[in-house]
């Protein structure tokens, strides 16, 4: 696992090896001094010896200086370090999300996501810094301090092998029981964000109806649980510092006795003990940061687990890099396509679908709610990949083509319109970034957006500051400015009253009349003047044909026709 993250160390590794060096070098500075105390007692003191004592007080300052000294390189170069992997895992999980197909994204909720590019990130940063610091440092001065022990000391050094394991046992039953809890925090935190977003995305929905009493009560219950697992954790958490504090008086009980009846025969002098004394306490310190590793550990494995599960899924469409960049036409075709959400196949959404669309022509698509329209679409510009049967566009099938260029052929006005925070002009510039103000402004046309006045006016996060409709034709325009040729419309004229659709559809017929139209509506308005229309149920193709032929032999058409024009066959 550790190695799997370590990869996004990268140029932050010569900081990542340095902080452990700092750290040896503190920690030595630290275990000198008490020896040098004991020299000045032992030496010095009791043989009243003026110029020894001052020697090793030079001694002390400087081994003082120089702990100081690693230890502010060692913070330093550790900071560096841990945000620099921090921030380069960010970028690689980022990254690494771009690449997930639709089918990707759907096994991951958004809140999922966004918890393990921040709350999980934050956890194993903090793992990290503690790894090539503490986790050095305590084991270091651990291991000095008992060599130290055995030279000062001798015997009194049998005491450890007491202490030691018992808080190891603590150690391996706190690890085994606190893991899964911080398992499951990192689930609500999942489920917090959720909440969260879906309350502010969803705010004016929520004022509309007066949910905002419902609305708290879901985010308290969020918020509750990821406390009281904190609080289920905490307290496994403080019954090792009493534990800790029992063996460090008992170890110095047992020094005490053992040591003084040293002293009374000879066999060890007072400065001595005393650096004893000190080496114990480093030792049981170091302990102390070793049952915090443990517990940052025991969180940040979780939170590693959670990142390395992105970092290691696999994106289930082949972008192709190496294929075709150049569409040759607008055609599309379907063949005996069957297609499913489910990796298993099952169930269904698509059926034996075969469809020949020409370039240039333009398609309606109708049919009830979850008959597959969108679907069908989505496959065109691989959103997802057929389960069986093949797609082609421009004569070749779509798995064949880069994905870039492919994409950039296709062009989708999907049915949620999504604007992001900037300008009118940023905005439609996604569809082309070296477009010019004149395209940007046919564009515009185009798509009937004549509210546009200036292309640097603000758009608020999601288009806010626009209506339903007003936000549909700014993203009719962006799909615009890319020219592709192919353009599919997902319901996306639903928010426009009928005159606009009407007059939306006639300057896509006059101004690009070379481009395939697919237009997914609710309206026979809105493809009844369509080369063809497509009547789908359940997944199926019911009907292909122009409005008068389906007028004459299809019910559903019909039925559609009789209920919106009141059987009216023009509108």
């Amino acid at each position: 696992m550790f190695r799997r993250l370590a990869r996004s160390i990268r140029e932050y590794r010569t900081s990542a090896l340095l902080t452990p060096l700092y750290m040896i070098g503190e920690v030595a500075m630290e275990v000198l001094i008490p020896t040098l105390m004991a020299l000045i007692i032992d030496r010095g003191v009791y043989m009243n010896d003026t110029a020894y004592i001052v020697k090793m007080s030079v001694l002390i300052v400087l081994a003082a200086m120089l702990s100081m000294m690693f230890g502010i390189l060692g913070a330093s170069s550790g900071s560096k370090a841990s945000c620099g992997f921090a921030k380069n895992l960010r970028h690689d999980l980022f990254h690494h999300i771009q690449d997930f197909s639709f089918s990707n994204i759907d096994s991951f909720s958004t809140s999922s996501l966004i918890t393990r590019l921040t709350t999980d990130v934050q956890n194993v940063q903090q793992a990290f810094q503690m790894i090539i610091r503490i986790c050095f440092r305590a084991p270091i001065m651990f291991i000095f301090a008992i060599i130290m022990v055995i030279r000062n000391g001798g015997t009194l050094v049998a005491i450890f092998a007491v202490a030691i394991p018992v808080l190891a046992i603590a150690c391996v039953w706190f690890i085994k029981r606190v893991f899964p809890i911080f398992n499951r925090i990192f689930r609500h935190y999942d489920k917090l964000n959720r909440v969260v977003n879906e309350n502010l995305t969803g705010i004016r929905t929520v004022k509309a109806y007066v949910r905002e009493e419902q609305e708290e009560e879901k985010f308290f219950e969020a918020s509750g649980n990821i406390r009281n697992d904190f609080v289920l954790a905490q307290k496994m958490m403080v019954m090792i510092n009493p534990l800790v504090q029992a063996v460090a008086y008992a170890c110095l009980l047992a020094i005490c006795y053992f040591g003084a009846r040293l002293i009374s025969g000879g066999a060890m002098g007072t400065g001595e003990l005393m650096s004893v004394f000190t080496y114990t306490m480093q030792i049981l310190m170091s302990l102390i940061m070793i049952a915090m590793i443990v517990v940052q550990l025991s969180m940040s494995r979780a939170a590693a687990q959670r990142i390395i599960e992105v970092l290691d899924t696999k994106p289930e469409m082949d972008l192709n890099e190496n294929g075709k960049k150049d569409v040759q036409d607008g055609s599309v075709s379907f063949s005996h396509v069957d297609f499913s959400y489910s990796p298993s196949g099952n169930p269904l959404v698509l059926h034996d679908i075969n469809l020949e669309i020409k370039s240039g022509e333009t398609v309606g698509i109708l049919g009830s709610t979850g008959s597959g329209k969108s679907s069908l679409i989505s496959l065109i510009a691989r959103l997802y990949d057929v389960t069986s049967g093949a797609v082609a566009v421009g004569g070749r099938n779509v798995r064949d083509y880069d994905i870039v260029s492919l994409r950039d052929a296709v062009s989708v006005v999907l049915q949620k319109n999504t604007l992001f925070s900037g300008t009118v002009r940023s905005n439609l510039l996604w569809g082309n970034e070296n477009a010019t103000d004149d395209e940007l402004w046919w564009a515009l046309n185009s798509a009937n957006a004549d509210f546009i006045k200036d292309l640097d006016a603000h758009v608020e996060q999601g288009g806010n500051n626009f209506s339903g409709g007003q936000k549909q034709r700014l993203c009719i325009a962006r799909a615009l400015v890319k020219k592709p040729k192919v353009l599919i419309f997902d319901d996306s004229t639903s928010a426009v009253d009928t005159r606009t659709d009407h007059e939306i559809r006639t300057a896509l017929r006059n101004d690009v009349k070379d481009c395939t139209k697919i237009i997914i509506a609710q309206r026979v308005n809105s493809v009844m003047d369509a080369d063809k229309i497509v009547i789908m149920k359940n997944g199926r193709i019911e009907d292909v044909g122009r409005h008068e032929e389906l007028l004459e032999r299809n019910t559903i058409y019909q039925d559609l026709v009789r209920v919106q024009l009141g059987g009216k066959e023009n509108g």
